[in-house]
């Protein structure tokens, strides 16, 4: 693992607070990049809704300015930042930075290579465009909903996770980002990103999409081993009413896990139809008849695919999670110590476990600024318009 952080160099501005966008700059700021967040002027009467202190790791590596992108002295500022900026990720509606005039083309006019990436629920064209929505509708139409689990009215379950927000945006724009990145070092130009939440969400289902554009089947609950036909594959209580998630695909591990629990009868019928519900029948009795720990440690080292289902307060204690230093401590300024999910992608040094977070009360803009060329007038000027914070 290399000492210098990958994206050592790279100044990314994020114009977004909370959802896909922030979610990428996470992952962008973990991997060494310096990301500024940009957001608005505080504008008297108005709420600003700001995320919890905690969120997006409290913005641990970042700095953050307030700027006023509606006036022309602070689009000036802005653009100032971008010309000297690798990176911009937006998540307005579509068409609104280059209402501003800090859209692509304003921006590449002064900056030949920016990678510009705009995130928004359904894209920057098409008749969804300007749909407002989150993390639920893009798992709706991206057909994930569909084909999960089903609540007792036989509605969909509500996923538990933003996983829309943070792979089908967050990590599908960090992807692109990277790619371009990588395209520039060869080109020396530029790219425009269009990230679309719900496309990102539409590759997660693209195996069941794929099998009903090729063979006109339709998939959702019970059509197959990945969404409840067999028992195999599905959540069973233990007696101590905790549950396990077995996912026993392979015929193998199928075998090892009926011949641990006392069902050998059901090795021969892990894929028949007409024996699932006495096959789940077996398996709900064996696994009532310890607790879960006591199941996961028999049978989680013996090559049966069982795991357990864990709150989140049980996984902050993993031992297995704690062995690979997932999670850190960070210092904020006005809240103390606090634990937080640490750099967890590949490739990352795990060697820090204690982090200064920035105090949201507080800004970079002076320091930013002077940096991005501006003098000490100009950014009094700046200041005493009201145009930053």
């Amino acid at each position: 693992m290399s000492a210098t952080p990958h994206l050592a160099g790279i100044t990314v501005l994020d114009l977004a607070s909370v959802g896909p966008a922030a979610r990428c700059s996470r992952i962008l700021a973990d991997y060494g990049a310096t990301v500024i967040k940009v957001g608005p002027t505080p504008r008297k009467g108005a709420v600003q809704i700001q995320p919890p202190f905690y969120a997006y790791s409290a913005n641990r590596g970042m700095k953050r300015v307030q700027v006023d992108l509606k006036a022309p002295a602070g689009k000036e500022a802005f653009l100032r930042l971008a010309a000297a900026a690798d990176v911009i990720i937006e998540s307005f509606r579509p068409g609104v930075v280059n209402r501003l005039g800090i859209g692509y083309d304003d921006v590449r006019r002064i900056n030949e290579r920016i990678v510009y990436c705009s995130t928004s629920g359904y894209g920057q064209s098409g008749p969804a465009a300007q749909w407002a929505g989150h993390d639920l509708n893009y798992l709706a139409v991206g057909g994930y909903l569909h084909c999960g689990g089903r609540r007792a009215d036989g509605g969909p379950a509500l996923p538990g996770a933003t996983v829309a927000d943070s792979a089908g945006g967050g990590m599908h724009a960090a992807i692109a980002i990277l790619a371009a990145l990588l395209r520039r070092g060869v080109t020396g130009s530029g790219e425009y990103l269009d990230v679309s939440v719900a496309e990102g969400v539409l590759f997660f289902a693209s195996l069941y999409v794929d099998q009903f554009l090729a063979t006109g089947s339709k998939p959702g609950p019970g059509h197959d081993i990945l969404t409840g036909r067999y028992a195999c594959y599905d959540v069973y209580q233990a007696r101590d009413g905790k549950w396990l998630a077995v996912g026993a695909i392979e015929p193998a591990f199928y075998s090892n896990l009926c011949k641990a629990l006392g069902c050998e009868q059901w090795i021969a019928h892990q894929t028949d139809d007409a024996r699932q519900d006495e096959i789940r029948a077996a398996f709900r009795a064996a696994f009532a008849r310890r607790d879960r720990d006591e199941w996961v440690a028999d049978l989680a080292p013996r090559d049966t695919c069982v795991a357990p289902v864990y709150s989140i307060d049980e996984l902050s204690q993993d031992p297995h999670f704690r062995d690979r230093k997932v999670f850190v401590e960070a210092k904020h300024p006005a809240r103390g110590a606090f634990g937080q999910v640490g750099p967890v992608m590949a490739g990352i040094d795990r060697s820090t476990t204690t982090y200064a977070v920035p105090d949201a009360s507080t800004t970079d803009t002076s320091a930013v600024l002077r940096q991005a060329g501006l003098s000490k007038s100009e950014i009094d000027d700046l200041y005493s318009e009201g145009v930053v914070a």
